[in-house]
């Protein structure tokens, strides 16, 4: 369903909501959903109410310039990002009644009905097949999304090499994102770079002091921005 209003608070806590456990609307680096999302905004958010909004907002607006050359359709529209299923509609009002989740079915039946030996039958298969629906659901690896600068020498370290060495870092349960170079001053710049690891299998500590065994090219490595999936 995506969101469906951006200018209640409604709206923008669903905003908020969405962007606290990711730094981009979709996938891992500014695209045109981050736009339409953007321009569908008569202004920031509030710091104080949604925090993570703002912080998305701000960082966003950055892009401002390149809004026209990212990636995606600049067709669609904002309401077709965000939730499947949005927690807020143009007219409360008007709302259906929520259906009952699945894991909120009553197995049990009414307490009113006189359970006789068919109907305890009929409790324990469904219970029986229930657990085991739930046991067979897989279970989602914890991963993070991680916004980390890889710092030269000098302004004369080759920076295309060194981004070369670092994405030939593989490992697994880890994969690298955009990246950008940033002005750090003195004609120095930094690689910005995104990267997806499963907490379970990489340790960010261990690949910072890999990359930074690139010691013709790194001289350290920090972590800016670190979200849950």
């Amino acid at each position: 369903m995506g969101f469906t209003d951006l200018l209640t608070d409604a709206g923008l806590a669903l905003l908020n909501s969405w962007v606290s456990t990711r730094s981009y609307i979709t996938g891992f680096s500014a695209s045109q959903a981050d736009v339409a999302v953007f321009k569908a905004l008569k202004e920031a958010p509030s710091t104080d109410k949604y925090p993570s909004a703002a912080r998305w907002y701000k960082h966003i607006a950055t892009y401002e310039d390149e809004f026209a050359t990212l990636e995606g359709d600049a067709s669609k529209p904002y309401t077709v990002y965000g939730p499947e299923v949005a927690e807020v509609t143009l007219n409360p009002a008007k709302a259906p009644e929520a259906e009952a989740d699945d894991d909120d079915v009553d197995l049990f039946g009414s307490d009113d009905e006189e359970e006789d030996a068919e109907a305890a039958r009929v409790r324990e298969e469904r219970l029986a097949e229930y657990r085991k629906k739930k046991e067979a659901k897989p279970k989602v690896a914890a991963k993070s999304v991680v916004t980390l600068d890889v710092k030269p020498w000098d302004d004369e370290t080759d920076l295309v090499a060194m981004e070369a060495a670092v994405r030939g870092v593989e490992k697994d349960g880890l994969l690298w994102g955009a990246s950008k170079l940033v002005a750090v001053g003195f004609g120095i710049k930094k690689l910005q770079i995104n990267l997806v690891v499963e907490d379970e299998k990489v340790s960010l500590d261990e690949l910072q002091e890999e990359l930074q065994e690139f010691e013709d090219y790194v001289q350290s490595t920090d972590i800016v921005a670190m979200q849950k999936l």
